[in-house]
Order: structure tokens, then C-alpha cells, then sequence
């Protein structure tokens, strides 16, 4: 029989009881609800490398904000800078 760190057991699980309640898996928050993402979420979902996101940056065409050390990147300005254009060539905006 396993034991975890807390002093749980970790093959059989303690019963579901009033004192222990089945635990709720934390939901996920839909990326486009999401307010920021680092910046290596920031990658997976553009397809872009973190030097041109960092270009983007310093350009000033994706808005950052930062708490600690950590940069966040707002979800809100990724999904301007992707926004599809059917007016323009391809429908997409040129920015680079």
C-alpha cells in the first residue's frame, strides 16, 4: 500500500464519507477566457517563436503586463494580433 506525502493512500483512495468528500478536479478556464498566458502558452497558440513574440512585444503590437518576474502576456491583445481580416489579402493582418 502507497502513501503520498500528505498520508493519503494512494492506490485505494480513502472512502468518500461526509469528512472526506470526493475531491472536485479544478476546471480548466477555455484559453479564450483565459485574461494571460505566459509566454510559452503564448507560443503554442501562435505558432510563432518567443524571439519574434518578443519582437511583438517590444514593438508594442502584444500589450504584457508583469507580476514578479513572471511576463504574462494579455489573451486579449493575442487575439487582436491574430484577428482575421477578410478585407485584406489572405485575411490576415500584416504586421511584420
Amino acid at each position: 500500500m502507497g502513501y503520498s506525502r500528505r498520508g493519503k493512500n494512494v492506490k485505494g483512495g480513502l472512502p468518500n464519507t461526509p469528512s472526506n468528500p470526493p475531491s472536485e478536479e479544478p476546471k480548466a478556464i477555455p484559453f479564450v477566457q483565459r485574461l494571460t498566458c505566459t509566454i510559452n502558452e503564448a507560443r503554442e497558440v501562435t505558432g510563432l517563436g518567443r524571439t519574434k513574440l518578443y519582437e511583438l512585444i517590444g514593438t508594442g503590437h502584444l500589450t504584457t503586463t508583469t507580476v514578479g518576474r513572471r511576463r504574462l502576456v494579455l489573451v486579449s491583445s493575442l487575439r487582436a494580433l491574430l484577428d482575421v481580416n477578410p478585407s485584406e489579402p489572405g485575411g490576415m493582418k500584416k504586421i511584420w
